[in-house]
């Protein structure tokens, strides 16, 4: 008796190949229309959220801080 119309496990095992590369096609097309997302999931930061960090970093001085927050603040 032969199994899967003379195939075999050959058969078999192409059909699963087969289904695999239509579902990685699938995801690899979901992938590239949808919007590219932030990692971090903060979303958008303003720029006093950037000059606190800065600030909390130790990247800027006190009085540098305070000048440019109120430059952003006008």
């Amino acid at each position: 008796m032969m199994w899967g119309n003379g195939y075999g496990m050959l058969g078999g095992l192409m059909m699963i190949v087969f289904w695999g590369v239509i579902i990685a096609l699938v995801v690899l097309a979901v992938k590239w229309v949808s919007p590219n997302r932030p990692d971090d999931g903060r979303g958008k930061r303003d720029a006093l959220d950037i000059l606190r960090e800065r600030f909390a970093a130790g990247e800027i001085e006190e009085e540098e801080f305070e000048r440019r927050k109120k430059s952003l603040e006008k």
